[in-house]
């Protein structure tokens, strides 16, 4: 544990030095590290090829894991994209002049140390620590155990970036694997600032209960698609074939069908050929399921109470028919975790009410819910999706990363 701390204290200095760090250092420091990612593929490749082993080919967090070449161009174009962001630091957001003279000015400030805790994904690494080092955040990362060797790797190429261009390396710290560690890490309260969890329901859950340091939830998404009656049914099953298989072990991608009675029939005939393809598992409800088995479908089951709610992370989903908006509405407040939701539909007042009413950090209206994502949102890379209301939600950024500073200059004045 002592280790540990030390670990964190060196982060805690190192953040203090890096909040002086110019937004031209900041790049430089992005830049370097991209030229380092890339000049170093083979040994990443390596190590993310040991992690990779560890897994069987069916598992759906061997996707989530995997780096190649076309995925480590992705991190490097993504700290090029960070670079052309403009910084939020240092903005001034107000500035009043009193009746006493005194300059009351509030300017937007590096939240501090930021801690995250994640599973799987190793590019999650690189992204991260792009935005919080871009904000003037140092940061504190605790990988999965399946992507140790991977963040390693990583890290160590950031660690040598910021060495390189006379930056703290303690700005970013990896810590070890060890599940013990991570208690230590959530009760860190006077080292760390805020604490991001990102992964499945599970970890989130554990630390907002464990935790005593203020936490921005992400990760976990339970998507549903709605088709209205009024939906073109081509356009449906393009959205939903795309959103389920595209790459089904991400956050946005979809988990529950919902569609209207009067439709079922014909949606299901133009989507079966396309999960057919993929061996998509379908749990059907009782309308859905006699459907589906008068099509022979394959994959087919019947749906239980767990089935609905349930982040599936592989080619599998639900599907409920239901009898109206109204139904379906109740269904996604019931399981919704408020992470990215769809409406199909020619109808627009009845789009109008969906996106209105539904509860969720992204809707959608005739488009897939894949698309909720940093970059697809022009925000560059992401530190995650947040499904919660304080103080980030949706894709969050470079612009979320920043806290309040008050500045008041005066003259002598006294109270």
């Amino acid at each position: 544990m002592e280790n540990i701390i030390e670990l964190l204290n060196n982060c805690k200095s190192a953040a203090r030095k890096l909040i002086s760090a110019s937004e031209k250092d900041l790049n430089a420091l992005l830049i370097k590290t991209a030229e380092l990612l890339n000049n170093k593929r083979d040994e990443i490749l390596n190590a993310n090829k040991i992690d990779a082993s560890k897994l069987e080919d069916n598992n759906p967090r061997k996707d989530r894991l995997l780096l190649n070449n076309s995925r480590i161009d992705g991190l490097i174009n993504g700290l090029k994209e960070v670079v052309e962001l403009p910084s939020p630091v240092g903005a001034l957001l107000k500035s009043s002049k009193m009746e006493n003279g005194l300059l009351i000015e509030k300017y937007a400030v590096p939240l501090g140390v930021i801690g995250v805790i994640f599973e799987s994904r190793p590019n999650v690494t690189i992204d991260v620590a792009a935005l919080c080092l871009k904000s003037g955040n140092a940061v504190v990362l605790r990988g999965g155990s399946e992507a140790e060797n991977s963040n390693k790797i990583l890290v160590g190429i950031v660690r040598k970036a910021l060495r390189e261009c006379n930056l703290p390396e303690n700005a970013v710290v990896l810590l070890p694997t060890d599940r013990q560690h991570v208690k230590t890490m959530l009760q860190a309260d006077k080292l760390i600032d805020v604490i991001i969890p990102r992964g499945s329901q599970e970890l989130i859950d554990l630390v907002r209960k464990e935790s005593s340091i203020p936490v921005i939830e992400t990760g976990a998404g339970v998507c549903h698609t709605y088709v209205s009656k009024l939906a073109n049914l081509e356009m449906a099953a393009n959205i939903i074939v795309n959103a389920k298989t595209s790459r089904p072990s991400v956050c946005n991608a979809l988990d529950t069908i919902l569609v209207v009675e009067e439709v079922s029939e014909a949606l299901l005939k133009n989507i079966c050929p396309e999960f057919i393809a993929f061996n998509v598992e379908i749990n059907a409800d009782e309308k859905s399921h006699l459907i589906l088995q008068k099509m022979n479908y394959p994959y087919l089951k019947k749906a239980n109470a767990d089935d609905f709610g349930k982040e599936y992370l592989d080619f599998a989903c639900s599907i409920k028919v239901v009898n109206n908006l109204n139904e379906a509405l109740e269904h996604i407040q019931t399981y919704s975790s408020k992470h990215s939701e769809a409406i199909i539909t020619e109808d627009t007042l009845e789009a109008k009410r969906f996106l209105t009413e539904v509860d969720a950090a992204a809707v959608y209206h005739n488009a897939s819910t894949r698309f909720t994502d940093g970059g697809c949102f022009g925000l560059g890379a992401e530190i995650g999706i947040s499904t919660q209301k304080l103080h980030a939600r949706g894709p969050f950024a470079l612009e979320k990363l920043v806290t309040e500073k008050w500045v008041v200059k005066g003259n002598g004045q006294v109270r």
